[in-house]
């Protein structure tokens, strides 16, 4: 008996065999139906396992099972399918004790129930007791998430509630899952499996949001408004049960789709917006609605200044009489870039520039009431315990690379800076690595990636899309059909300390020589003596060393050239730097040797096909910087590879400024070229520019540009230059 049970089953395997028709009568083999008895009692499951073989059972753990039936027929037993039944019964959490099957703790009896159950159904008939029944749902309860926001707009509010339960229990509930656990014991015994998606999304809300799980007793959980898309971008990828406040609903399509917002321009402001500026007054507009922050990151050359001059001239309107100051802090090259402009597109605000010596800044700060202050990183640092006392609206960071590194002074002077509304301004938000991104977000939105190491755990994908809603980046390719072909700015500057007395030292010499010259001489026959005057301060607006020896002070307008070429640098711009004076060229030279710039060099000594070869060069992509002497112009020079042409002095004849400014903006340029004019504050360069907007008409029309067009100028404007 014995051996046909065990070994026939085995030969069948392998090949066939003849039996005798007296043996195969003897043999019977029905089909195995496996039995699980489960009940449950003092928290305790047992079971009891059967192999039915027709109307024979085993007991697959007794010591000797039947081979032979009563009536004497050998079984043949399904021995594979028994060691399949035995293996799934190995993996799950049950023990035997000589007697029977048993299962004692709840997390083993909840694996049990919700694990290896629906695993032996599919090999075995499971029966369970009433017992056993009651410890499980007879549906699975899904949690609800509602999301809104607060009546101030300034939380996102999130509770949960669960059909049938009472919202103590929830709490509860929503503890185990937070707490990783895999099931819940309701009062009444059963188990509710918190493995199911509704949980499990919850579950990914606190982790990835780092929500405060002491706020589950409150029964209403808070979140700050920058969580929401991060809150949407969860709950919509999943079958979990959400539902969306109005407000939170609003909230989530204006931060999608800025375009469809109606903020209004300001009517005061004094410039014509184009579509991708009038989006970014739109985004700026809806961030700070929802008193958030972001990084207009849009290309060098694009209007981030006029951009944001027109967000806070928004903002000032709004609040009427009530007046609460913004801030700009921008690269000290830039401050009174800033202010020009201010005046230019923004007269009706009232703007004070916050520099000078630290007793006048002081002043400025505590006493001054203005709509917007203007400072440079280095002076906000210094005066960091005055800015701290004031509640600003707006914060805006122009050029905000300068705080990339969270380790320097800056960057942890501005993170001090109290402002319901922070922008950053930067075409490159990011040069070297993602730990600048993190830098800029911690001084704009704090607390969004938590801390830095967080935040480097993440990978670039998650980063990409928590940071999408939050930064505004437009390159010129994009909006090449609004640009005009060239945009031109004025860069201003000041005049260093040392700078300044020399300055006003000469212009009261040269005023007196003047009015000697023409009261003896006569206007005409002083010209040529007033123009050697005039350029000599022309000369110290560049650098008092082009004629003055052993001047080792700065020169406010080369510090600011090498701030701009730094950052255009930075931005992959390509430059054209043009001057009419080849000794303030080799300044430039010595300078940016000291940095390790490379450039080219062009000066009315060079050679005419070294001129063609270097421009080839240049515009094939070798170096990004072309120094140009302004007199060593007209001999057809083609530099398209440039899209930055800056002129660091004036020259009397604009026309010669157009052509020069014309050896990058040429047939077959690809690029918008932008055009900086470097004009010294408070000097007659100011006076001259003036003059060559007014004049512009009438000086293009003399034939011969160069000094010549000085013959333009009358004795009266010879007089209002030098405030006779």
């Amino acid at each position: 008996g014995p051996f046909i049970s065990y070994v026939l089953p085995e030969i069948k395997r392998i090949g066939s065999m003849d039996l005798a028709d007296e043996v195969l009568d003897q043999i019977t083999s029905p089909e195995l139906i496996v039995k699980i008895f489960i009940d449950w009692q003092d928290e305790r499951l047992s079971a009891r396992i059967e192999y039915h073989y027709g109307d024979i059972i085993i007991d697959p753990f007794a010591p000797d099972s039947p081979d032979v039936t009563e009536n004497k027929q050998i079984l043949i037993r399904d021995r594979e399918k028994e060691q399949v039944i035995m293996k799934v019964i190995e993996g799950t959490p049950f023990k035997y004790n000589g007697k029977e099957c048993y299962i004692e703790g709840e997390e083993d009896t909840f694996d049990f129930l919700f694990i290896s159950v629906p695993r032996l159904e599919e090999k075995a008939e499971i029966y369970m007791s009433g017992g056993v029944r009651s410890l499980i749902l007879p549906q699975q309860y899904s949690p609800v998430t509602r999301i809104d926001m607060d009546r101030g707009g300034n939380l996102l509010e999130i509770s949960f509630d669960m059909e049938g339960i009472e919202g103590e229990e929830v709490r509860n509930i929503l503890q185990s899952v937070v707490e990783k656990k895999k099931f819940y014991r309701l009062p009444n015994g059963s188990f509710l499996s918190l493995e199911d998606e509704g949980f499990q999304t919850i579950d990914r809300l606190f982790s990835e949001l780092h929500m405060n799980k002491a706020q589950l007793k409150e029964g209403v959980m808070t979140l700050p408004v920058y969580r929401g898309l991060q809150v949407d971008e969860i709950m919509n990828g999943t079958n979990h049960i959400a539902r969306f406040g109005k407000k939170f609903r609003r909230f989530i399509q204006d931060l999608k789709n800025p375009d469809t917002l109606d903020y209004e321009v300001p009517t005061t402001l004094n410039a014509t917006m184009r579509d991708y500026q009038q989006y970014g007054f739109q985004w700026l507009k809806t961030m700070a609605n929802y008193r958030l922050g972001g990084i207009l990151a849009d290309d060098m050359g694009l209007g981030k200044t006029l951009q944001g001059i027109s967000y806070l001239l928004s903002e000032q309107m709004e609040k009427g009489e009530e007046k609460v100051p913004s801030l700009v802090v921008c690269p000290a090259s830039l401050v009174y870039n800033w202010k020009s402009e201010f005046e230019k597109f923004a007269p009706d605000l009232d703007v004070i520039v916050i520099y000078g010596a630290p007793e006048e800044r002081i002043s400025l700060l505590q006493e001054g009431k203005p709509d917007v202050f203007i400072t440079s990183y280095p002076l906000l640092r210094q005066d960091l315990e005055y800015y701290e006392k004031i509640d600003f609206d707006s914060l805006i960071l122009d050029e905000a690379q300068a705080i990339k590194n969270h380790l320097t002074k800056t960057a942890q002077a501005v993170k001090q800076i109290k402002a319901g509304r922070r922008f950053a301004f930067s075409g490159t938000p990011i040069e070297n690595s993602l730990d600048e991104l993190w830098s800029i977000f911690d001084a704009i939105l704090p607390g969004f990636f938590h801390n830095q190491k967080t935040f480097r755990n993440l990978d670039n994908e998650k980063i990409a899309t928590m940071v999408r809603p939050f930064i505004l980046r437009r390159v010129k390719q994009d909006v090449l059909k609004e640009l005009p072909d060239k945009i031109e700015t004025v860069y201003q500057s000041d005049l260093t300390k040392a700078q300044k007395e020399l300055y006003l030292g000469y212009l009261e010499k040269i005023k007196q020589e003047t009015k000697e010259s023409i009261r003896t001489d006569g206007f005409d026959k002083s010209r040529m003596k007033i123009l050697a005057g005039l350029t000599r301060l022309r000369q110290l607006c560049c650098h008092p060393s082009l004629f003055i020896e052993n001047y080792t002070e700065a020169s406010g307008k080369l510090e600011q050239l090498l701030e701009i070429i730094e950052n255009a640098m930075e931005n992959k711009r390509r430059l054209l730097v043009f001057s009419q004076f080849t000794g303030m060229l080799k300044i430039i030279r010595e300078e940016l040797d000291r940095v390790g710039i490379g450039y080219f060099y062009l000066d009315g000594k060079t050679p005419s096909k070294e001129r063609v070869e270097m421009a080839n060069r240049f515009n094939h992509g070798e170096n990004n910087l072309f120094l140009i002497s302004l007199k060593a112009g007209g001999t057809g020079l083609n530099l398209t590879g440039a899209d930055t042409v800056i002129l660091y002095d004036l020259w009397w004849n604009p026309a010669v400024e157009e052509q020069a400014a014309g050896r990058a903006h040429r047939m077959g340029q690809k690029n918008t070229v932008q055009v900086m004019r470097l004009v010294t504050r408070g000097t007659i360069e100011e006076k001259i520019y003036e003059m060559q907007q007014k004049k512009r008409e009438l000086i293009e029309q003399v034939i011969q540009p160069g000094e010549g067009a000085l013959a333009s100028l009358s004795e009266e404007d010879i007089k209002e230059i030098l405030g006779i």
